[in-house]
């Protein structure tokens, strides 16, 4: 695999993919252990997941350079689950979280993640970048003017570096320089071994140490469908940011089964489950990184601190990983979005604004669930009214519909019409007009009641056979038409015959 990797680079891309690699591989190590405690579980949990959940995606996944790990959003899932059961059980919920991420990736349901509109979007990457930068708040604690120092002359080194050369990654420069002078001069400041130690033997195999039954599934079934969902909206999101920036498309659905594989594999070898990072990934594109061997890179690299290197990366100072976090801060947050929230519908900057908050203050999962919700409901509400046209034929009077007929229509569809003062003979026209549920389907046939408690002839024309087929007053009233539409309605035939 490798081997093939490496034909297929141009040499450049070879050493740009190495050391953004090489970046990203010593800011997963603080992360790791971050989401780690708050799981509740050791760090080298959050680390063996890096590690396994890294590698896999980036072999197999749908978006060369994205990367995979332990995450926040995901971990405040499981938080519960490990302190009630424990972490035999976290392990078992994690392989059953990977078999329905696979599942989802196998059925190519990934594309529905094109339901997310662009606002949600938007939200979801600015409230990410919120979340990041308020991530690194509590690493101030306790800390003197060092820590501010080495912060900020992180950010500068990675603004002023790549105006004057893009040979070597500013992040990299910036790790070595400054962790180097914090070293000789041994300087008062939190360094990553303070978070815990992350020294450790390669992941091994173990199955989860729970008993088998309903009893258990009932337990982790819950807690498996929120991570996988939570999972699989945050890569797919991330997969959408990363397409944009790079100009290039990447596999939804290959995403999916690839980080259904890595989280199954992780509850098998002492891993939690996890998903891309934004953060990350935009570190290793911004970095240079734009192959597989960038994200694998990364992941090998991370599981040989655990086994050789700990002492080493023990003691990079966490300010200049705070400082790389902020400038990934800086860098998702779409700043243009500031200005385009003023010219945009007030309907789409209320979903970004909302997205936004609930990101921050709850979690992804919700707040894209709600962007979806508040654009079916603007759009339904948009488009939930059918026109009309009238005019007469000598003794007829036509009434002609242009638009939708669905649940949202239904009622300014039926008080469009005049029974007790039209003529005795009346036509609804459904050329430009779609019938779409079973709700439309209703309403025809109870304005042809009307019509016939009025002892007046009414005639149907243009609807589609498959329409025809479920009215039950209004069938025998409708004509065929040589340029009868041929659409299909939505509806649950089961449902509809109980309603008659």
């Amino acid at each position: 695999m490798f081997a093939q990797l490496l034909k297929a680079y141009p040499g450049h891309s070879i050493k740009n993919d190495v050391l953004s690699g090489i970046v990203v591989a010593i800011a997963l190590v603080p992360e790791a252990v971050a989401f780690s405690l708050i799981a509740g579980v050791s760090p080298l949990v959050g680390l063996y997941t890096a590690f396994i959940l890294g590698l896999i995606t980036a072999l197999f996944g749908g978006k060369p350079g994205m990367i995979s790990g332990a995450t926040g959003s995901v971990a405040v899932v499981m938080v519960s689950l490990v302190a009630t059961h424990g972490v035999e059980y976290l392990f078992f919920a994690t392989v059953l979280t990977g078999l329905i991420q696979a599942a989802f990736g196998l059925l190519r349901l990934a594309k529905f993640i094109r339901l997310v509109p662009q606002p949600a979007i938007l939200g979801f990457v600015n409230g990410l970048a919120i979340v990041i930068a308020m991530a690194q708040l509590p690493m101030f604690e306790g800390e003197g003017p060092i820590m501010y120092i080495l912060v900020f002359t992180t950010m500068a080194i990675m603004v002023v570096l790549p105006k004057i050369t893009k040979a070597v990654p500013a992040g990299l420069v910036a790790l070595v320089a400054l962790s180097v002078i914090a070293v000789v001069f041994d300087l008062d400041t939190k360094r990553v071994a303070d978070l815990g130690s992350i020294a450790g033997d390669l992941p091994s195999f173990h199955w989860p140490d729970v008993p088998f039954g309903m009893e258990t599934l009932k337990i982790v079934l819950p807690y498996a469908l929120v991570m996988a969902a939570v999972g699989l909206i945050e890569s797919l999101l991330t997969l959408s940011v990363l397409d944009e920036m790079s100009g290039t498309k990447g596999n939804a659905n290959k995403e999916a089964v690839a980080l259904g594989a890595g989280n199954a594999t992780c509850g098998l070898f002492g891993g939690m489950a996890g998903c891309a990072m934004i953060g990350q990934s935009i570190i290793n594109f911004s970095s240079g990184g734009r192959g597989r061997l960038s994200s694998a890179t990364a992941a090998v690299l991370l599981i040989l601190f655990v086994v050789a290197l700990s002492d080493y990366i023990g003691q990079v100072p966490i300010a200049v990983l705070v400082g790389i976090m902020f400038m990934v801060s800086v860098e998702t947050f779409e700043w243009a979005s500031l200005d385009r929230i003023r010219k945009m519908p007030k309907t789409d900057a209320l979903i970004l604004i909302t997205v936004t908050v609930v990101t921050i203050f709850t979690d992804l999962a919700v707040a894209v669930i709600i962007g979806v919700v508040i654009s079916a409901l603007v759009f339904a509400w948009q488009h939930a009214r059918v026109y009309t046209r009238t005019y007469t034929e000598g003794n007829r009077k036509i009434y002609e519909f242009d638009g939708p007929l669905f649940f949202g229509s239904v009622q300014g569809f039926l008080d469009q019409f005049d029974v007790a003062g039209d003529p005795d003979e009346v036509v609804m026209d459904f050329k430009r007009a779609r019938v779409m549920d079973s709700s439309g389907v209703e309403a025809i046939d109870k304005i042809t009641k009307r019509y016939e408690e009025a002892g007046k002839k009414i005639t149907i024309r243009h609807l589609s056979e498959d329409c025809k087929k479920l009215l039950k007053a209004a069938g025998k009233y409708c004509t065929w038409e040589e340029d009868d539409p041929t659409y299909k309605v939505a509806v649950d035939h089961e449902e509809y015959q109980k309603v008659y």
